[in-house]
């Protein structure tokens, strides 16, 4: 088909959450706290560990990466969507769309491998104690965090060159409040198949490689944590890991609702968007810290240093 006589679209108009007034006014203020809780968790978890020198370990190493991630991906479209909800016309030009879409996935697929490298850790910490500290030296640490964002990175930079390639000639309303992939490729004046044939095979291959590392880990932590014999060490071993099961379970669910499952209504993955793009950020860090003693008292540790240094 030729699309030489037809205009090229240059912006995009979202539809956005609701148009009613009293809903934008309430979801105005819930979107608000999520965000600022979401900046003030993972900030703090970032400033708790650098701050503390007990939790400067592999972990918690990984987990200020976690708390980054989060940071980045819910700013890019936290506050795009949070100017958008009282203006009548949500608008986005035609490479600010593409640029949320590459820094969105970027740091989407970052987490689901940072998750995997934390499962490898867990891994090394339960069931070879005797060689933790040896195979995971400061180097391995650095290319276990910098793998997930060269594979996010190769990620999205396929997905949003395939999607921006294609001609945008006609309808210009995505049916969503960001832009994401798949509302964005039905507005292409070409056929998508290809396009969503590459999205559901790269989502597909990028969500088992990490599932699978995830879970050959824990298959092997389980079988170590049986085999402990005391109740007690069994418990303090799984507390070890139920923090980041519990990460894991609701960010894979959520990414395989919206990418891997046979395709729903829009409105259905907007309303699930919603937990993964605003939700999960603040969630983390409530998670790793209220189910995490070392955290708990590293916080109580740097209350008692700040309350000494006012006094002083």
């Amino acid at each position: 088909m030729d699309y030489g006589n037809q205009t090229l679209v240059t912006e995009f108009f979202f539809v956005g959450l609701t148009n009613y007034f009293q809903h934008q006014v309430v979801l105005f203020l819930i979107f608000l706290l999520v965000y600022l809780v979401t900046l003030l968790g993972n900030m703090g978890m970032i400033t708790l560990i650098w701050m503390d020198p007990r939790l400067h370990t592999p972990m918690y190493f990984f987990l200020s990466h976690l708390s980054f991630v989060d940071i980045c991906s819910s700013s890019v479209i936290g506050p795009k969507m949070l100017t958008d909800i009282f203006v009548e016309k949500k608008v986005i030009s035609f490479l600010g769309c593409a640029a949320q879409i590459w820094f969105f996935g970027q740091f989407v697929v970052t987490e689901c491998f940072l998750l995997a490298s934390m499962a490898y850790d867990r891994y090394m910490a339960i069931c070879k104690p005797l060689l933790y500290a040896l195979i995971m030296s400061q180097r391995v640490c650095v290319q276990l965090v910098v793998g997930p964002y060269v594979m996010g990175l190769m990620s999205t930079t396929t997905h949003t060159t395939f999607t921006f390639h294609l001609p945008y000639c006609g309808p210009n309303i995505i049916n969503h409040f960001f832009c994401d992939l798949l509302p964005v490729l039905s507005l292409a004046c070409a056929d998508t198949q290809v396009n969503q044939f590459v999205l559901f095979i790269l989502a597909g291959a990028l969500g088992v490689v990490s599932g699978v590392i995830i879970l050959v880990s824990y298959i092997y932590i389980v079988i170590a944590i049986l085999r402990i014999r005391s109740a007690e060490g069994r418990c303090k071993a799984f507390s070890t890991c139920s923090s980041h099961l519990t990460a894991v379970s609701i960010l894979y669910g959520t990414l395989f609702f919206i990418y891997v499952r046979p395709s729903s209504s829009f409105y259905v993955n907007k309303v699930v968007s919603v937990f993964y793009t605003a939700v999960i950020p603040m969630l983390n860090p409530l998670i790793y810290s209220l189910r995490n003693k070392e955290v708990k008292a590293a916080m109580r540790r740097t209350i008692v240093r700040s309350k000494f240094c006012i006094r002083s």
